[in-house]
């Protein structure tokens, strides 16, 4: 069973394994950087279908599908999936697993759905609850600028600080047994509302939660930043990114800067004209289920934070004038075994 240590972490005394991890990404998203080492590129960023929404719902499949594949697995070998997005009642998620015979967990996190996803899979595993499940989230150029912001022909201009929503999805299969990458930690975030109202902001309105998570989390584990060969926010984007070097740096006396990465940073090229970076729910997800479990497996990476982080917020809340909370959740991964 998992055991609390410190203020708000949780330490898995049988720590769940990565069995297989996906990624699929959309055209944009493979001209980037990383785009060799996603599972899937699209031709296509609408995939024959009738909707942005259900582009979004069969890309989650997609991922779902091919980290099952990956690990010699059927949907039917899970006890269940806990996936999310960033549409109306998550229903990008509902529709991508509705055929998979298994029980689905719904989940909102904004942009750290992953990492809440991975954190509550492992408590579930470690508990006994489950043998074995699947995480999942994704997000849709697309379908979160019609949701959030404008119709895509409107062509309104976007401010330095907006950020592009990731066309991405990943996928990652946890069990009790069967790799030797598990996660040994993981601590929930509180909300953190510092008042921005600014949705094109979110770096901004995100980094302060970040900054409380972490903190926290090397503070509960008597860490400090170097003992990990990674720490991994997502998604802040350059600006919020910037902004939690600087909140780490100058309220706890925390320095980041030799391990810190972003996904939000990570995924497109300067030139790709993504503003502040990436963002949405796939944009961490895939970044964590390409490049960094890639990265895990091929062993040059042996420790790792992956802090998801998520502006909670609504089209309704924006349009009335509330404020944008933010949220960080986190886990440990480690290669190597029980820590």
């Amino acid at each position: 069973m998992a055991k609390r240590i410190g203020e708000r972490t949780l330490r898995f005394e049988n720590p769940p394994a990565v069995l297989a991890h996906a990624a699929a990404v959309g055209q944009k998203e493979g001209a980037g950087p990383l785009g060799k080492r996603f599972d899937l590129v699209a031709q296509d960023d609408r995939f024959d279908q009738k909707s942005w929404e259900l582009a979004e719902s069969h890309l989650q499949k997609k991922a779902i599908d091919l980290a099952l594949e990956k690990g010699g697995m059927q949907a039917s070998d899970l006890d269940m999936i806990l996936a999310g997005d960033l549409l109306n009642q998550c229903i990008g998620s509902a529709l991508a697993s509705v055929d998979s015979g298994t029980a689905y967990l719904g989940l909102y996190g904004a942009c750290s759905t992953m990492a809440e996803g991975l954190a509550l899979g492992s408590c579930l595993i470690d508990g006994g609850a489950a043998r074995r499940l699947l995480a999942a989230a994704s997000s849709h150029f697309c379908s979160a600028e019609r949701q959030y912001r404008f119709p895509l022909a409107y062509g309104g201009q976007r401010s330095p600080t907006a950020q592009w929503t990731a066309t991405a999805a990943g996928a990652a299969v946890l069990g009790q047994m069967g790799s030797d990458i598990r996660v040994t930690h993981a601590i929930f975030g509180q909300q953190v509302e510092m008042g921005v109202k600014d949705a094109s902001n979110m770096g901004a309105a995100m980094a302060p939660a970040a900054c409380d998570t972490l903190s926290r989390l090397l503070r509960d584990m008597n860490a400090k930043p170097t003992d990990f060969d990674c720490i991994v926010t997502g998604d802040l984007g350059h600006v919020g990114a910037d902004l939690v070097l600087t909140l780490l740096r100058e309220q706890e006396n925390l320095d980041l800067t030799p391990v810190y990465s972003d996904c939000g940073s990570l995924l497109y090229k300067e030139e790709q004209d993504a503003h502040a970076g990436g963002s949405g729910c796939g944009c961490s997800a895939c970044v964590l289920c390409g490049p960094l479990l890639r990265d895990m497996h091929e062993g040059k990476i042996r420790r790792l934070i992956f802090a998801g982080t998520g502006a909670l917020m609504s089209p309704t809340s924006i349009q009335q004038g509330q404020a944008i909370a933010g949220v960080c959740h986190a886990v440990v991964l480690e290669r190597g075994g029980k820590s």
